[in-house]
């Protein structure tokens, strides 16, 4: 509220001074004239002069009365800048209302960060009134409370009232804009600032939490740093245009008077920080990079000066735009040398800075009154703030992209080398299966044959150890094959008719030999009506049966293994219900729901005590989800555990067989002849020894796929087994070629078995893509052998 000094007012020797006094001492006056349109906003600084009071902080009776001393001089332009400076300033100005009415104007001056903006007007009967702003006071305390230093001014008719500002800073520039604004006019920019300051600020503050959000989701520091920079670039600004004095420190504390300083530290070390970072300026230039961190030492300095040097502040405002300055020239030295250097700079960032750097020149230029007073220059540094925040963003938007594009790049690579280990994986597999599976081929069928040779029941029974070893040695290779077809979800059911009771019954057999030799009690127990055939895959319901039955020999010391086999038939369906039961260590009840998971048993000590991968349930498991059937189990410790399995299979039609085939203990295929392709002598040695039982059959051997082609040529054959992998010509050449009619027309259509120690689904696929008609993995066995060559010879 203005504030009325009756005992000046009543003076009647200072009137009467002043009074003689003012035609000395009053320069040109701005008359407000009638009968003329009234301006809405006009500067006055061509009637206004400035004075230096230096550090003397004269009262106004000391200005107006002379005893100052102080040299008034005109101002040179409407935004006069006095520079860094921490003198006190007075201006003065003389307004005359030459109308017949009462006019309202706003006398508006100085920056909002301005500390002391003091205004005194005289009028023409000699009253003084005072009327107090800047950020140095408590925002309630302003005379008008408004972010920029505003003065209200009640002109009476013809009064002529003469105007003094006192100024005074803590070293920050003092700029000395003098004007006259109308209420309206000041409505109008009022509006024009709330919305391109909104528009301003919000910018900065959607960026900064964006990129935020950005650092916390990528774990780039180039987001933290830049989200930093503009969250601390706005809060200077917000100081600068004294909402900050406004909102937020408006009890003009320490935190207000130096909020200016302390957000232009943070926000220079961030854009440096930011720079550095984002242009990877270390790859580039040493010294640049080691220019920064000198940089960021200053900064250091400075925010040190301001906050525990009180009497540093006189230099602190010039080091502050100073290093503001040095991190632009920074800024475009890492440019440049990178652009020089053939480096890539994203053309969003270098628009960002240019823009940054535009608007400060503007805004400079302004102050030394170079360029005219306007919204946009005078507000240029936001624009170039603002332009400078929208093109980094975009900036770091392909900064993303790039980002993207790299860790996509990445996990192409990934995938890529994921694939190629997969190939390299299933190479090997196929590999080791078939140099495992081909000297076990050997052992398995000498020692089958050795031992229905001998008399010597010592001699038989070291062939059964041996027998039952190779069978686990293949079991654990089935075992590794499978569990990588399941990793690559390249596992698939071989449908074909089979007789379960008797594949059951074989399975007993063997498990019956497996529990005398570990001194248990197995037993066996059939119930109900089995059908003759089902179709199914006969191998992998072996392979359940089979891994259940292993695991309880292999966890039970002493008692017993029972193995349960009730069969269920109804409208041509088969249930079967498979329960295996043993007396050994059990499991404990928190670790049964990871029973079925692959690498997992009881625990690792058990592992290390009973053996094995860890597959054989993992394996069961998922054979039996393919088969839509059911597993369950129950278990106690020290008691032992149950497996209850349920499948359900077609039954198959009991067809007709020959009576050529009648019988197959007599192993006669009635005179045809056979032509094995196999390079390895070894395997020729074990078809040798299965064939020379087969009565009225003729065996020729081929080292090759040429070797065979040459064969065929000239002699006639009723069927082809084929090893695939071969020098020279391998099997799959070979098929092609003979389907291809190079080995003659007759022979395009001969039966060919396929005999690989290959178990892979990719082969087996193969294999049927080039016209195979079967396929035989190895070890072989005699009996399978036999059916697959006398179904084909004598079907074709």
């Amino acid at each position: 509220m203005p504030i009325h000094i009756n005992t000046f007012a009543r003076s009647w020797r200072i009137s009467i001074f002043c009074v003689l006094l003012s035609p000395l001492i009053c320069r040109p006056q701005y008359v407000l004239q009638k009968n003329v349109p009234l301006p809405e906003y006009v500067s006055l600084h061509q009637y206004a002069s400035l004075a230096d009071a230096g550090s003397h902080d004269f009262s106004i009776q000391q200005v107006v009365d002379g005893s100052s001393a102080l040299r008034f001089l005109p101002l040179k332009s409407e935004n006069t800048n006095i520079g860094f400076t921490k003198n006190h300033y007075w201006l003065k100005v003389s307004i005359k209302n030459d109308t017949d009415a009462l006019l309202e104007y706003y006398f508006e001056t100085a920056r909002p960060v301005t500390d002391l903006v003091n205004l005194y007007t005289i009028d023409s009967k000699g009253k003084l009134t005072e009327m107090q702003s800047g950020d140095n006071i408590p925002f309630k305390d302003r005379s008008f409370r408004h972010r920029m230093p505003l003065f209200p001014l009640k002109l009476a008719p013809h009064e002529t009232l003469r105007c003094y500002l006192h100024l005074k800073s803590d070293g920050e520039v003092i700029n000395m804009p003098v004007a006259l604004r109308s209420e309206f006019s000041l409505m109008k920019a009022g509006f024009l600032e709330q919305l391109v300051f909104g528009i301003f600020y919000g910018i900065l503050l959607i960026a900064a939490i964006i990129y935020f959000f950005f650092f916390f989701g990528l774990k780039e520091k180039s987001f933290l740093y830049y989200s930093s920079y503009v969250f601390f670039i706005g809060l200077m600004q917000f100081s600068l245009d004294g909402y900050f004095h406004q909102y937020i420190a408006s009890g003009a504390g320490w935190f207000s008077g130096h909020s200016v300083l302390i957000f232009a530290c943070f926000s220079t070390f961030f854009l440096g920080k930011y720079t550095q970072h984002f242009l990877r300026i270390k790859k580039y230039s040493r010294k640049i990079n080691l220019a920064y961190r000198l940089l960021y030492i200053l900064v250091g300095i400075l925010f040190a000066v301001v906050v525990f040097i009180p009497s540093g502040m006189e230099y602190a405002y010039p080091m502050a735009n100073i290093l503001g300055l040095t991190v632009l020239l920074l800024i475009i030295s890492s440019v440049v040398t990178i652009y020089i250097k053939k480096g890539e700079v994203d053309g969003f960032f270098t628009s960002g800075v240019l823009f940054l750097i535009s608007g400060f020149v503007i805004f400079i230029m302004n102050n030394f009154s170079v360029l005219p007073n306007s919204f946009f220059t005078t507000n240029s540094s936001k624009f170039g703030t603002g332009l400078e925040v929208i093109f980094l963003s975009l900036s770091m938007a392909n900064f993303i992209r790039k980002l993207k594009r790299e860790r996509e790049e990445l996990n192409r690579l990934a995938l890529v080398r994921a694939e190629e280990m997969s190939e390299l994986k299933s190479y090997f597999l196929s590999n080791i299966s078939h140099e495992l599976r081909t000297p076990l081929n050997a052992i398995m069928t000498m020692i089958d044959a050795i031992s229905k040779e001998v008399d010597d029941d010592s001699i038989r029974k070291n062939c059964q150890v041996i027998k039952y070893s190779s069978y686990s040695l293949l079991s654990s290779i089935n075992d590794i094959l499978d569990f990588s077809k399941i990793q690559k979800k390249e596992l698939q059911l071989e449908m074909a008719k089979f007789d379960p009771a008797k594949m059951l019954r074989k399975i007993s057999e063997s498990a019956a030999i497996k529990a005398k030799d570990q001194q248990l009690h197995f037993q066996f127990i059939e119930e109900g009506e089995f059908p003759a055939l089902v179709l199914g895959d006969r191998n992998r319901l072996a392979q359940i049966i089979n891994n259940v039955l292993n695991n309880a020999f292999k966890f039970t010391v002493e008692g017993f293994v029972r193995m349960k086999a009730e069969a269920v038939t109804a409208n041509g369906k088969l249930t079967l219900l498979m329960t295996i039961s043993d007396s050994g260590v059990g499991i404990a009840k928190e670790k049964m729901e990871n029973i079925f998971d692959s690498f997992t048993q009881d625990n690792i000590n058990n592992k290390r005590k009973f053996g094995g991968l860890g597959l054989g349930l993992y394996i069961v498991k998922t054979l039996v989800d393919m088969q839509r059937g059911q597993i369950e189990m129950n278990s106690k410790v020290g008691i032992g555990s149950v497996f209850k399995i349920s499948l359900e299979f077609d039954v198959a039609e009991d067809t007709f067989v020959p009576a050529a085939a009648a019988k197959i203990e007599d192993f006669d295929l009635g005179g045809k002849n056979i032509l094995v392709v196999e390079d390895n002598a070894i395997n020729q040695l074990v078809v040798k020894t299965i064939t020379k039982k087969w009565a009225n059959t003729s065996v020729t051997f081929a080292g090759n796929g040429e070797e065979c082609i040459a064969c065929l040529k000239n002699d006639q054959f009723d069927i082809i087994l084929m090893d695939l992998q071969m020098p020279v010509m391998d099997g799959y050449e070979a098929t092609i070629a003979i389907r291809n009619s190079e080995a003659g027309p007759e022979n395009t259509r001969i039966p060919i078995i396929a005999l690989t120690a290959d178990v892979m689904e990719a082969t087996k696929t193969r294999v049927n893509e080039i016209g195979m008609n079967g396929y035989l993995s190895k070890p072989l066995k005699a009996d399978t052998l036999f059916e697959a060559v006398r179904e084909l010879v004598h079907t074709n």
